[in-house]
């Protein structure tokens, strides 16, 4: 493990050095590209540079104690290097983590799509939505930003299931539905380039509850990408060119994402999802209402609770899939 620290912090300070370096701040793409990969390095070369000078240090420790120091100083020397053991170990489980191969994906913002869905409760940035009549939405689509979105989001990708008693039902009988979830890494406009000439932009009106018109304005944009035939939608601002912009967004992710499982496919079957192999169809995670009971498939963990889930904390259940990819991995791995 310690033989493959070097070249990476070898690589982070060449990195550092072309970012300062007057020929490539002139390069915008260029500059965007290093940016992201010395993001990516960074929380693994400020372990690594604690690892290897805490080891310095405890070699050093080590020989003092050897030589025969005064015992004053060699009792200084044998607690000080107990400490520096304990670190050592924490810090190596913290390395093998880091040294995971990591989802170049990760530190994007992310474009969520649920369709089909229940009731729903989120305090989103809402890009499209289709309302249901009786509550909830058929569809929505929203926008999480923030550093790490998709690596806490990515584990949703997949079909979940919901087993409950509709209110409608007189028998008390379980009912089961599916929502699918598609959880898109944002790209930008340096990543995947659209020419205008290859799109048709529809301006229509945006339509609410029971299809009746929001605005009397015309300012819903509908967008299709002739290429690959993808449609995007977004009619949740009230502004046309916002609801554009948007839409434009939701349109680069999707093409990216197409990209991306094209060339996955190309690698390995195996990796063509996004999370450990798991393909779209497949039923990731089942709520049963009943029981107050969400099982996850992939890392066989049940959690309770459902109404708080519903209110927003997922913590629980993000962390334990966070878990459970690293202990993959590293299994994969052998590290």
């Amino acid at each position: 493990m310690i033989e493959k620290l070097g070249p990476i912090i070898l690589r982070f300070e060449e990195i550092e050095t072309s970012m300062a370096d007057p020929d490539v701040v002139v390069n915008y793409e260029r500059v965007q590209e290093l940016a992201k990969e010395r993001a990516s390095l960074e929380d693994l070369v400020a372990i690594a540079r604690e690892y290897l000078q805490l080891s310095e240090d405890t070699a050093d420790l080590e020989a003092l104690i050897q030589e025969g120091a005064e015992p004053d100083l060699a009792d200084m020397a044998r607690e000080e290097l107990e400490s520096n053991q304990e670190k050592l170990e924490e810090l190596t489980q913290s390395l093998r983590t880091a040294l995971l191969p990591k989802n170049p994906n990760d530190q994007r913002d992310v474009i969520i799509e649920i369709r089909a869905g229940t009731d729903s409760r989120l305090d989103v940035d809402i890009m499209d939505a289709n309302h249901s009549e009786v509550g909830g939405y058929n569809k929505i689509v929203f926008e999480v930003q923030g550093r790490g979105a998709f690596s806490r989001f990515k584990y949703e990708s997949g079909v979940h299931r919901v087993q409950r008693v509709p209110e409608t039902e007189a028998q008390g009988r379980i009912h089961t539905s599916t929502a699918t979830v598609v959880v898109l890494p944002e790209a930008d406009e340096v990543e995947v380039k659209i020419s205008e000439g290859d799109l048709r932009i529809d301006i229509f009106h945006a339509g609410g509850h029971g299809g009746q018109n929001v605005n009397k304005v015309a300012t819903a944009v509908r967008i299709v990408h002739g290429p690959s035939g993808l449609t995007v939608v977004c009619q949740d601002e009230r502004s046309q060119y916002k609801n554009k912009q948007r839409a434009m967004a939701m349109l680069r992710a999707r093409i990216f994402e197409a990209e991306q499982e094209r060339h996955d496919a190309e690698i390995s079957q195996a990796r063509r999802s996004q999370v450990a192999g798991a393909e779209r169809s497949e039923k990731i995670r089942t709520y049963n209402y009943p029981q107050d009971r969400v099982t996850d498939h992939r890392a066989s963990t049940t959690f309770h609770g459902i109404p708080r889930l519903m209110d927003g904390y997922w913590d629980d259940i993000i962390d334990r899939m966070v878990s459970w990819e690293e202990e993959r991995l590293l299994a994969e791995a052998g590290i």
